[in-house]
């Protein structure tokens, strides 16, 4: 069934859950396991300690619209670098992150590697580095990206 924009705005307002809106159909996220949860913080607390003054590091309570794709998701975590710019007909969705982390595990990682990454880097803003972090094997993949084009890719794999 597609949805207009207004009534995923709606059916949000109306749920306890947190809701994914993806060209017209919109999505119950999944709550996260104890270890999804800790991996999550222990990447807070790394993060927050290089960050630059002019950057700020939010939890997946912040919202993320992609114009581009007509996404509306919740990252893990996002890093938005200046003022917060936000969608014009969703004040709580922001458009400008700087950098996305997605902690996967085996039930999300399909979509988390397809269909939202290639939606992420049709972010409108500047260089976005995204990153996805695995709970069941140590694993990290980061790709740069200037425009359309990828600068670069980068990944760490422990076992």
């Amino acid at each position: 069934m597609q949805h207009s924009y207004a009534d995923y705005l709606r059916l949000e307002s109306e749920s306890p859950l947190k809701l994914e809106f993806s060209d017209g159909e919109v999505f119950a996220m999944a709550g996260g396991t104890p270890e999804h949860a800790a991996l999550a913080m222990q990447l807070v607390r790394l993060l927050s300690r290089s960050l630059p003054a002019e950057c700020r590091l939010f939890s997946s309570d912040l919202k993320l619209w992609i114009a581009a794709t007509e996404l509306a998701t919740y990252p893990d975590l996002t890093i938005v670098c200046g003022p917060l710019e936000r969608a014009a007909h969703d004040p709580n969705a922001v458009t400008n992150p700087r950098f996305l982390v997605e902690v996967t595990s085996r039930s999300s990682e399909q979509y988390d590697r397809g269909s939202k990454l290639s939606q992420y880097k049709q972010c409108a803003s500047p260089p976005l580095p995204t990153s996805r972090f695995e709970r069941e094997r140590v694993w990290l993949k980061l790709a740069v990206r200037r425009g359309a084009e990828v600068l670069s890719h980068w990944s760490l794999r422990a076992t």
